[in-house]
């Protein structure tokens, strides 16, 4: 379907105010539920689940070191908005349908609040899964000023929960942040970019079965979703009106799979200020950004001069990545969002993009008493369908990841695949040492890692502190990481949610 574009301004989320606050802690409740929100004028109001009656949901914005506590509360219906697979692990038939647990994306947080998948919960917590342990979960905001977000996280159904809408940003704030006098208040926006595919009716499609259906099957789990129109903020291809002046935009890939490639067809650089887990060493000028699902890169766009002019922000990101055939890639999904310089300035520009921001010290390889070496693998089910596998493990096979506290380890991992894969890892930051191409046939048939090309350093937009990294297919992609300050059950998975839901997900533990 083939809406006008730059029709709908785009939409900032509010920032959600707490139930309390005093010195000691703050508390909020977030409530997830179903509601029709218009996601563009052309189209009949779309049904979404989100959190405190919005999609996006609010932002949450805490201070680092602030200690919070949130009830996240399910007054969902009990019947799903998209066709449920009971052949998926988690989702099977003794489960109810409709189950949420909030995962905020990125945080240092205890095990018993992480939202580990099976730590899911249904409305009033009348049923709850295995792993549940509290109704309140707390948040010590221990990690650095960074762009998080908070999302559903329910084993077998993230894919389906979060492409309903339940997705929102969470910004942890420091005073050091503030003094370095970047573009602020109504001059810092946050951007979450997905993909979708409406039905005639307005309402969102999302498939019931493969490309080759599966007879036996009423509803199948499919290897990938590619939308085929983009949404910012929960419109369709917006406009925003902007001041000739500097801005800065925290962007986040919050796709089910589409990878997003941006640039700005002015072709004017945008200047990256952080990664996933925080501020840079350094801004880096750069021409585009490439953001796997889950990654977000802060940007600062410089306006100033161009009184007048529209710009649009393009994608141009084969879908699935890297293998997708390029007709996925239309003037629809080649394009994100407009900027319009149209407005006055209101007050001199003062913000500045500093040539400095803070130390990211490199951990040394040298500190890791460990390395482990994990496969990224494809697989067929009893079905005739791919399913992947990390260290060609299933979700219930017995824990083999058991870091110690405080311990440095490096992770390879070795991509058997087609696909890049965005790994991310819960509880820690991690630094990527490199990638290296290898000979996937030889290491399948030897088990052996045989390297044909040289090293490969981080891209300038990854070196930083980064909690999701793009695992190419035949390279072979190190990362290193402390595990600290909490012990306790985490899990480790792919971002693609399709590949995260069907067994590309592993719990670890981290023991004293």
């Amino acid at each position: 379907m083939i809406l006008s574009k730059f029709v709908d301004e785009l939409p900032i989320p509010p920032i959600i105010k707490p139930r309390w606050k005093d010195q000691f802690y703050t508390y909020y409740e977030v409530n997830m539920t179903e509601f029709k929100q218009s996601l563009h004028r052309e189209l009949n109001d779309t049904t979404v689940w989100g959190y405190e009656g919005g999609y996006p949901g609010p932002t949450i914005e805490v201070e680092r070191g602030e200690i919070v506590f949130i009830k996240w509360i399910n007054n969902l219906p009990d019947k799903h908005l998209f066709p449920v697979d009971y052949t998926v692990h988690g989702a099977h038939m003794d489960v109810p349908e409709v189950r949420t647990v909030v995962h905020v994306h990125g945080a240092c947080v205890e095990s018993e609040s992480d939202g580990y998948p099976e730590a899911w919960f249904t409305k009033e917590f009348k049923q709850v899964g295995r792993y549940f342990r509290k109704q309140v979960y707390r948040y010590d905001n221990c990690g650095h000023d960074s762009t998080l977000w908070y999302h559903d996280h329910a084993l077998g159904i993230t894919r389906l929960n979060v492409y309903a809408g339940v997705a929102g940003f969470y910004l942890i704030r420091d005073q050091h942040e503030r003094l370095l006098n970047l573009p602020s208040e109504q001059y810092e926006i946050p951007l979450m970019i997905q993909d979708k595919t409406f039905n005639k009716d307005g309402s969102l499609y999302y498939p019931k079965q493969p490309d080759q259906p599966i007879p036996k099957l009423e509803t199948s789990i499919i290897p990938e979703f590619v939308g085929d129109t983009i949404i910012v903020n929960g419109k369709v291809h917006p406009y925003l009106k902007v001041e000739p002046r500097k801005y800065r935009f925290r962007l986040l890939n919050a796709s089910n799979t589409r990878f997003f490639r941006m640039k700005l067809d002015s072709e004017q650089p945008m200047y990256q200020i952080a990664t996933d887990g925080g501020l840079m060493q350094h801004p880096i000028g750069v021409k585009e950004i490439m953001l796997a699902p889950a990654e977000r890169a802060e940007v600062i766009i410089d306006f100033t001069n161009l009184e007048g002019k529209y710009i649009i922000m393009t994608n141009d990101a084969p879908a699935p990545f890297p293998t997708g055939n390029g007709n996925q890639i239309n003037e629809n999904t080649g394009t994100v969002m407009q900027f319009r310089v149209i407005l006055p300035l209101s007050s001199v520009d003062t913000s500045v993009i500093p040539a400095y921001m803070m130390p990211v010290p490199k951990i040394r390889e040298q500190l890791a008493s460990k390395v482990r070496y994990l496969t990224l693998n494809d697989n067929m089910d009893k079905y005739g369908r791919e399913f992947m596998l990390l260290d060609n493990k299933q979700w219930d096979a017995p824990i083999t990841e058991n870091p110690k506290l405080g311990s440095t380890e490096i992770w390879c991992l070795i991509n058997l695949t087609t696909d890049t894969h965005p790994i991310h890892l819960h509880l820690i930051d991690f630094q990527i040492l490199d990638r290296r191409d290898f000979d996937v046939e030889r290491y399948k048939k030897e088990k052996i890692i045989h390297y044909t090309g040289p090293v490969i350093p981080p891209e300038p937009y990854e070196r930083g502190w980064k909690d999701t990294v793009q695992s190419n297919p035949n390279q072979v992609t190190r990362i290193i990481m402390k595990f600290d300050p909490y012990t306790g059950l985490y899990v480790w998975h792919c971002h693609i949610l399709e590949h995260e839901d069907y067994e590309m997900m592993r719990p670890y533990i981290v023991i004293r």
